[in-house]
């Protein structure tokens, strides 16, 4: 059972989900989690079961985490800038917006596991630009955390205007399994700093939660191919996004007409088909993850929306 959960719990980034870590297989995959607090303010919520906005729900090994080695002026708030918004593009966005909620049921074959929550919490300032920030969670129930307990946070803040990655932290507790990431990116540079180094990026990178709010934004036609330049740890990932087909499903927030879509690795090596990833997006200019699949030789894993809050669109 080493960590297979993982692949549910993130599996609600969806489309870019099992990138997390270089070198992971989809039976590997680990689950998100993070925040851009002080160590102060993550030893005050450990205690917390709630799921909400500002709650944290990582167990003490986070007092650890790259978090504490800054404030929060200089994680969420860098001054004005003086370059021009003209420098970056713009994408159209009527998907999502502040105040988007979505509950997730996670489902390890025919057992309840715990709940997902992806959540567009506030807009704050990063770098002179304005940026959403993006908070997923997971959590593990009571059962399943008997004898297999997940607690998982992932935040990103992501370009409102031109819907690509500023900043990203993950912190990960599935288990005995302890994970700590953090990616800061530079886009008028083109170069990543991360706790492992600094490395080139192409333009727009995207990291593995910001990826899927980028293809959520954009046109989704049946047979058709999106392209995505992803980064996760020391490495780039390019990821193929291939929309199958257009199919109603019921999930417990209610019927959905949907596109289906999957999710290709075109890393080599590195993605070895021992399972797959589906995601349901809905068929208008939401396009919502309501539900997600993987399939693997261990079992199978689901991922339904329970319940949702549409944003305001900016």
């Amino acid at each position: 059972m080493k960590r297979v959960i993982g692949l549910g719990m993130l599996a609600l980034l969806a489309v870019n989900s099992m990138v997390s870590g270089p070198g992971l297989t989809v039976g590997q995959t680990p689950a998100a989690g993070d925040t851009f607090r002080p160590a102060s303010e993550v030893a005050d919520s450990l205690t917390t079961d709630s799921l909400a906005t500002d709650s944290l729900v990582v167990d003490s090994l986070a007092a650890d985490s790259l978090a504490q080695k800054a404030e929060p002026t200089e994680l969420l708030t860098h001054g004005p800038d003086a370059s021009s918004d003209q420098e970056f593009r713009e994408v159209a966005n009527g998907a999502f917006g502040r105040g988007e909620r979505l509950v997730f049921e996670i489902s390890y074959g025919p057992i309840n596991a715990g709940t997902a929550v992806m959540e567009v919490s506030r807009i704050v300032q990063f770098n002179g630009r304005d940026c959403y920030h993006v908070i997923s969670t997971a959590k593990s129930n009571r059962f399943f955390s008997s004898f297999f307990k997940v607690e998982d946070r992932v935040e990103s803040l992501i370009d409102v205007r031109g819907i690509f990655s500023w900043k990203f932290e993950q912190h990960l507790r599935e288990g005995k399994y302890r994970a700590d990431r953090f990616a800061e990116y530079d886009q008028r540079n083109h170069t990543v700093t991360t706790n492992k180094g600094s490395m080139e990026v192409p333009p727009y990178v995207q990291d593995v939660l910001s990826a899927l709010y980028y293809v959520r934004t954009q046109d989704l036609v049946v047979g058709q191919l999106l392209s995505v330049d992803n980064h996760s740890g020391r490495k780039l990932y390019p990821l193929e996004v291939k929309v199958h087909r257009r199919e109603r499903v019921k999930v417990p927030a209610g019927s959905f007409d949907c596109f289906v879509v999957q999710p290709i690795l075109k890393a080599g090596g590195l993605f070895k088909h021992k399972g797959r990833l589906w995601v349901w997006l809905t068929a208008d200019e939401r396009k919502m993850p309501v539900l997600m699949k993987s399939k693997m030789i261990i079992g199978s894993i689901d991922v339904k929306l329970k319940s949702y809050r549409l944003g305001q669109i900016s």
